[in-house]
């Protein structure tokens, strides 16, 4: 191992998973919401935050519109 590195000769590349990093946000949902993600973690055996976040990344990548009907 080198006592010091010649930063500039080094080769950066970009970090492949930079489109995957996540942004920590605090969010309020209703309790009936995080509940019904909790149990519907349990069985399938996958983080409840996991699982919302994969289900808001399936509605902005296919551009999901929310239709909502006032009465």
């Amino acid at each position: 191992m080198r006592d010091e590195y010649d930063v500039k000769k080094l080769n950066p590349r970009k970090n492949p998973y930079s489109n995957r990093l996540k942004k920590q946000i605090t969010l309020n949902l209703n309790e009936e919401t995080v509940q019904y993600f909790k149990a519907l973690s349990m069985q399938n055996g996958i983080p409840y935050q996991t699982l919302i976040n994969m289900y808001l990344t399936d509605c902005a990548e296919n551009k999901r519109k929310l239709h909502l009907k006032w009465e």
